[in-house]
């Protein structure tokens, strides 16, 4: 069982004994009353007792209340000052008002309700400037803390954002690709990434963001294809309160939020010529009208776009701005789709199941051979986000720490089926002996090996299991040295 908690303390300071009796019965209820008949007594009084509020009649022998509560507010500067004084016109109490620092000025004679009323505010302002205390008392220690949680989040962010995050292999053509977002990153451009969906194209932006000047600011998202045209208009925009039905309060538009930051537009070739047209004047304004304002507000915030749309096509049929193509795409850059790159599906793959297996506190082994052959043979339509699903569904299906070919979607087991197949088709639908169509099949392995490689030999003859000279003289016998 709690103890019951301790009412708010008082101190009544009244040379009048019956007046002092009559304060103390009114308020004995409500407050811990302790009584003083003059300013040496209340003084004993305050460095003995916790005292929170101090009611002092101002005309008494020797010391006068104004005085004493200037003494107060010196040495307990926390307790709530109350005066009491039966004069209207007082220039002692018009001093002290703020010389003592005095909260309440009471006339005599007061009356029991109106003078409860104020001391139950007094305690109540008392525990509010308490409160405020230990608030910031808490604020000033804790702040180192959150200086370092808020610049551990942002190094988080950082490193997700870095392009040495990006799973591929050593020979990816995306090497190429992060090389040229380093080089452009740091020029305050507007950039279009395109690309099929899935491929990435995000990872890419946040790449560009953190590697800009503008790193330390926010960097804001938007899928333009999901929001209709007026909610996307208050969505990037804002709105202010009663601009339309349920616009309840005023809201700041994400490019407000992102301001000194970068703003991500994805699926921007969603939008319609109508909306394109606001988008427009607010990219070469460099302000934005919240829906409902009266002024536009100024803005600055660097601007990426993305679509898995051909846009130039997009303005030739009409169907997109072409002044708004040109603001959006300064340069452009383009996300290759993961059938292009099939020696970045392994460690990507992997990537994911380290990430989700740690999700779950879930200890598996690497991916096995057989899963990952299974994995290369398929087109990959969803791109990198259709690969992140099947490694989830072998995770969530597979009960021991080593994963199984078995649990793919069937679409996967299908196409690696007729991968395996394949050979064996087209060697049997080739012309001549068995030697011929053997050396025919040869030729076709070696130059898609080359093709795969960008005609690199050495990295080719190393798929292969030859040597260097080994593949230079097989690419002589069946004529496929290029200059």
């Amino acid at each position: 069982m709690n103890p019951p908690a301790r009412l708010p303390t008082v101190l009544v300071i009244d040379d009048e004994l019956r007046s002092q009796e009559a304060l103390r019965r009114t308020l004995e209820e409500d407050f811990e009353v302790f009584c003083a008949s003059g300013a040496e007594d209340a003084q004993a009084v305050m460095e003995r007792e916790w005292i929170q509020i101090v009611l002092c009649d101002q005309r008494m022998p020797g010391t006068s209340g104004v005085q004493f509560l200037k003494r107060v507010r010196e040495h307990w500067p926390d307790a709530v000052r109350i005066i009491l004084s039966g004069y209207t016109e007082s220039e002692d109490i018009i001093a002290g008002i703020n010389d003592a620092g005095i909260y309440q000025y009471i006339l005599k004679p007061w009356q029991p309700g109106q003078l409860l009323l104020t001391l139950r505010a007094a305690a109540e302002l008392h525990r509010l400037q308490a409160e405020n205390q230990r608030l910031a008392l808490e604020a000033r220690a804790s702040a180192p803390v959150l200086r370092k949680r808020v610049e551990g989040r942002r190094e988080a962010a950082r490193r997700r954002g870095s392009p040495d995050n990006l799973a591929r292999a050593p020979d990816s053509p995306m090497n190429a690709l992060l090389a040229v977002v380093d080089k452009v990153a740091p020029y305050d451009m507007s950039i279009l990434l395109t690309g099929e969906s899935g491929t990435g194209k995000e990872l890419l932006a946040r790449a560009l963001h953190y590697r800009s000047a503008r790193a330390d600011c926010a960097f804001v998202v938007e899928n333009c294809g999901a929001v209709p045209d007026q909610l996307l208009e208050s969505e990037l925009f804002g709105h202010k309160r009663g601009s339309f039905t349920g616009a309840y309060e005023d809201r700041v538009g994400l490019f407000q939020q992102a301001d000194g930051g970068t703003i991500f537009l994805d699926e921007i070739g969603e939008t319609s010529p109508a909306f394109q047209v606001k988008l427009l004047r607010a990219l070469q304004e460099g302000e934005v009208r919240p829906v409902g304002a009266a002024r536009p507000q100024a803005v600055d915030a660097r601007v990426l776009a993305a679509t898995n749309r051909d846009l130039e096509q997009e303005v030739r049929e009409g169907r997109f701005r072409e002044d708004l193509y040109y603001r959006l795409a300064a340069f452009t850059l383009h996300v290759p789709p993961l059938r292009e790159r099939p020696m970045d599906i392994a460690p990507i793959a992997e990537r994911f199941l380290e990430r989700a297996s740690a999700a779950i506190g879930r200890q598996v082994k690497p991916l096995p051979r057989s899963v990952l052959d299974c994995l290369v043979a398929w087109r990959w339509p969803g791109n990198v986000r259709e690969l992140h699903n099947e490694v989830l569904r072998m995770l969530a299906l597979s009960d021991g720490p080593e994963l199984s070919a078995a649990h793919l979607s069937p679409r996967v087991l299908r196409a690696a089926r007729e991968d395996e197949e394949a050979p064996l088709l087209l060697l049997a639908g080739l012309d001549g002996d068995l030697k011929t169509r053997l050396e025919g099949l040869e030729a076709r392995i070696l130059k898609e090996a080359l093709e795969r490689h960008r005609w690199n030999k050495t990295r080719a003859a190393a798929e292969l299991g030859l040597s260097r000279v080994g593949l230079r003289s097989k690419l002589a016998r069946y004529g496929m040295e290029r200059a």
